[in-house]
Formats: structure tokens, sequence, C-alpha cells
């Protein structure tokens, strides 16, 4: 399998400082538990020093001391209270960074949902469903493991060693300068390792994204690889694919293990010096001090060693959940071409092209001065130098041949394309509706498609606007009618019913303003008569701008738009 060109390879510490901002900022609405969370991790880590003092003391005193028990039972009263309190702060600490990381998760679907619908239906439809779910799946998951994970570690391991070294370097001052020199190389190495790790995770969630687009496109065409035979190589396609997605999965493990394993060496290692002074010490082979330590104190530091850089050990193996937060970061940056902002409202594709001046209440609803259009994709202008008013109630038919800009001109009018040149001004307040030649049908009845328009919409509304778009010609004739369930993408219509469903949630809106592409195509003439008949009844007192090549619907408009081919600047205005 080919792999797929790191377009992210190159980065700079500021992209990189860019991406923690934008991952911080994701639980900018649960800052007070996260606040806590930290306050508790640390609290729990404090409460270490008085563990091992209190067992210390209980050696020294019941073991070298020979004191009898009674004397010890304050001692171990407090040892129970720091343990009980310590695993409830555990407790607490986990169900606070879980809501923290519930919250980022949620933040991060919803601001790539907004990107999304920012984006514009032009935009998606020339990227792959399956890579831009993923955004919302496995790069949120990687995102919630940051929170849960390596944020509270990342606060304790400023904290919890230097407490701890402070109170070992009251004790012993040589186990002090032991764990000082030995406590770089844990987050030295980590850093080598979390490099490699990032770029496995990034390659990783790549590959995923990509897998998951490739299957979701060969699960949409399913019928039409079947149909000619490419079932079988399809079938090798998607067990390559998933080859590719297994490979790096095992590269970010084993890369993870051997992060593991190299900085559980050194930490063991760092304690076992610990060890071994406090050995030789009492064994008499080394002095550094005027006195031997006591065996209180010798396990009061020993004790504390292995916690000294269990901070730093949970801070490795979570380290990889940054890394993989960085790459979902990242491929969101890749899919989306920018990481998008708090509060980061719908851009100039989700709202129609306006110019800055607005047209008062009693103006026409649309002015259009001197448009340029040009389709996304495309390599020349179809609309130039465009200019056309629409008056509250005309029904404008949009005539020319195939590739004039009838449908480009309507997504222009909807806020979809934005004009290379000129100006669509809309009347302050107006409700654009568009129904394309393609409307996207849910899997679910045919009700429920429709009520996207108005979830709460009687049943007496919904059957007559399914009357007037002549949705009931075809549903009559169904087994359970309007509740009869279709297929996605309105598998078991034909073109034509999937039009009319479309219509007829565009009418339930009740825009002021209707956009309509090619209504009327596929259909007989007396179904297109009534269609028409009940469309000019319905939309009285709106504007129907048309895109048509049905001389039926000509006549019904009362004005035309003549456009010309091959992006001339020829057009006339006809009354019909």
């Amino acid at each position: 399998m080919s792999q797929p060109p790191d377009v992210l390879a190159v980065e700079t510490p500021d992209l990189r400082r860019q991406r923690l901002r934008w991952l911080d900022s994701l639980a900018v609405g649960a800052r007070g538990r996260q606040r806590l969370a930290a306050l508790s991790i640390c609290t729990s880590g404090a409460l270490l020093i008085g563990q091992a003092a209190a067992i210390a003391w209980l050696i020294q005193a019941v073991l070298v001391a020979r004191r009898p028990l009674a004397e010890a039972t304050g001692v171990l009263l407090g040892l129970m209270l720091i343990l009980i309190v310590r695993a409830l702060l555990s407790s607490f600490t986990q169900a606070a960074a879980g809501d923290v990381a519930d919250t980022a998760r949620l933040a991060l679907r919803e601001r790539v949902y907004r990107r999304l619908l920012g984006r514009g239906p032009l935009w998606l439809r020339q990227q792959r469903s399956g890579e831009l779910g993923e955004l919302m799946l496995a790069h949120a998951d990687a995102v919630e493991s940051y929170y849960a994970g390596y944020q509270p570690v990342r606060i304790e391991v400023v904290v919890v060693p230097l407490l701890i070294l402070l109170a070992v370097a009251c004790v012993d001052w040589v186990v002090a300068l032991i764990l000082l020199f030995t406590a770089p190389l844990v987050p030295f190495f980590m850093m080598l390792v979390g490099w490699g790790a990032e770029a496995a995770g990034r390659a990783q969630l790549g590959e995923l994204a990509r897998m998951s687009g490739h299957f979701a496109d060969r699960i949409k065409g399913l019928g039409l690889l079947r149909l000619y035979g490419r079932g079988e190589a399809e079938l090798e396609g998607v067990a390559a694919a998933a080859e590719g997605v297994r490979e790096r999965t095992m590269k970010v493990l084993r890369i993870a293990f051997l992060s593991s394993t190299v900085l559980e060496f050194f930490a063991s290692v760092s304690v076992a010096m610990v060890a071994l002074y406090l050995g030789l010490s009492y064994l008499g082979l080394m002095s550094l001090h005027a006195a031997v330590p006591t065996l209180g104190a010798g396990m009061f530091c020993l004790l504390l060693a292995p916690e000294f850089y269990a901070p730093l050990r949970r801070l490795a193996a979570h380290y990889h959940d940054r890394a993989n937060a960085l790459a979902a970061a990242a491929e969101v940056e890749r899919l989306l071409g920018e990481l998008p902002e708090q509060g980061d409202a719908a851009d100039v594709f989700s709202q129609p092209a306006r110019a800055p001046e607005l047209l008062e209440q009693h103006a026409p609803p649309v002015v259009v001065r001197d448009l340029v259009l040009r389709p996304l994709g495309a390599d020349h202008d179809v609309v130039q130098q465009l200019s056309f008013q629409i008056e509250a109630g005309q029904r404008l038919a949009l005539v020319g041949p195939s590739g004039s800009g009838k449908s480009t001109l309507l997504e222009a009018l909807a806020g979809w394309l934005p004009p290379r040149s000129g100006s669509i001004v809309l009347r302050p307040g107006l409700e654009v509706g568009y129904a394309g030649q393609r409307p996207y049908l849910f899997h679910g009845s045919i009700a429920d498609n429709l009520r996207l328009a108005d979830p709460g919409v009687s049943d007496a509304r919904l059957r007559a606007v399914a009357e007037a778009a002549q949705v009931m010609r075809f549903a009559a004739h169904l087994p359970q009618g309007l509740d009869t369930v279709i297929g996605e993408r309105g598998f078991g219509l034909s073109g034509g019913e999937a039009r009319r469903i479309g219509l007829a949630r565009l009418l339930l809106r009740d825009p002021q303003l209707l956009l309509l592409d090619e209504p009327t195509a596929f259909l007989d003439p007396d179904t297109e008569a009534a269609l028409l008949q009940t469309l000019a009844a319905f939309a009285r007192d709106r504007a129907v701008v048309i895109a048509t090549h049905s001389e039926t619907a000509m006549r019904w408009a009362d004005t035309r738009l003549v456009l010309t081919s091959a992006g001339r600047t020829q057009v006339t205005e006809e009354p019909a």
C-alpha cells in the first residue's frame, strides 16, 4: 500500500504551541473541575510524605527503640486516615479529570461540526465522509485521553517531586542529591521517545482516517461494485488499507512500550542507587555523614525514592496521550485547513454573500450587481457581470443550456458559493430555502425526512405539504404511506420522487425566497402541471427562482433570465 505524503512533517515550535493552546482551549468550560483535579492530585502526593513518615516512625519505634505498640496507636490511626483520604482524593481526581475530558471531547466535536457547517455543502462534496467522521470519533477519543491522563499528571510532576525532594533533604542530603541529579534522565529520554511517538501517532491517525474514508466510499458504492464484478478486488483494497492501519498502530505501540521500558529502567536504577548508598552506609563501607542514618531515616528516604519518580513515570506513560492529542490536532488542521477556534462562527459559506450595504425593508428581496461566479474546482467563470433583481411574488425562470451556470447561480443565491466579484444583496431578515437536484435523504421514513424542516409539525400540516409537492402521488401507493422507510440517499425512490420529497421539505420551512433546481425533472406532464399549480398557490407572495429546461415551467414563470454558455456576459430578461 502506497504511503501518503506527510504534509505536516515539518513543524515549528510556534505551530506546536498553537496546537497546545488549541487543545487547552477545549476545556475552557471546565476550568473549575480542572483546578480541583490538580489540587486533589497534588494534595494526595503531599500526603505521601506523611504516609512515609508514619511508616518510618513505626519501624524505628517498634523494631529499633522497642517501644510498646500502645504508644504507636495514634500514629497507626493517622496512617489509616491518610490512606483513606488518599483513596478518596484519587477517586475524586479521576472523576474530575473525566468530567474535563468529556467537556473537551464535546467541545472538539462542536467546533469541528460548526466548521463543517461553515464550509458548506459544495466543499463537503469534495471530501471523504469517512475521514471527516473520524474527526468526531478517534480524534475526539485522543483528546479525551489527553485530559484524563496527561493533564493531571503534568501538574503532579511539577509539585509532588519537589515536595518529596525537600522532605528528603531535611533527613539526608546525600539521598536528595541522588534524586536531584538522576531526575532529569527521565524527562530527557521521555522527550526523545515522545517525538517519535507523536510522528507515529499522527501517521496512525491519518491512516485510520484514510481507511475510514476508503471503507465508507466502498459501502456507499457497494451495489455498483457488485454490478461490475469488482467486489473481490475492492475487498482486497479494504484488506490492504486495514493492514496499513495495523502496521502503523503496531509502530505506535512499539514506541509506547519502548518508552515505558526505558523510563522504568532509569527510574529503577535511580532507586537502586539510593538503596545501595543506604546499604553501604549501614555496613560501614561508606560514610558521608558524621553519623550513620537511623533505620527510620533510611526507610523514610527509601519509601519516598520510588514515589519521587512515580509522577515522572506516569507522565512518561501518558506522554503518548499528549502525542496522540497533538496528532489529532494536526489531522483536524489537515482536513479542515486550519484549527477551528472557540466560537468560530460559520464563514462565508453559511450565509448568502452580502454586500456591505443592506437593502431597506421596502426594497426588492434580492439585488444582484455585476456578479461573477466560478464553481469550485473549475478553471473558468460560468457567470460574468450579471445584474438583476428579484421582486416579492416574482417567479423567475433561469433558462440556458447545460453548463451555462444556472445551478451555480442558485448555489450563490443560497449562500453556498462566494462570488469572485460583484455582490448579492439580500433584504434584512429574508429567509432563503434551496431545493437542489440531489436532495439528501436519510435512512428512515418519508415523514421523518420531512420533519427535518420542522420537528414539531402537525400531521395535517405535514400531509398538506406532501400533497402540494405531489409526494402523496407515489406515497399513497406505498405500504405505509408517509411512514414507509426509505434507504440512505433515497434508496428505493426514483430521482423525481426524491426531488419531490426535497421540495416538500423546503415548503415545510416556508421561506420567503424559494430556490428550485429542476424540480419538475423526470415528471410526467400531468404530475408536472399539478406540481406547478399547487406550487403557485403555496408560494403566493413569495419569490421563486427556478432553474429549468421544461417549457411548461418556463411558461409558469412570469420572467425568464436567459444565460448563455461558455461564460459569456450576454444576459437577457424576457417576459414569459
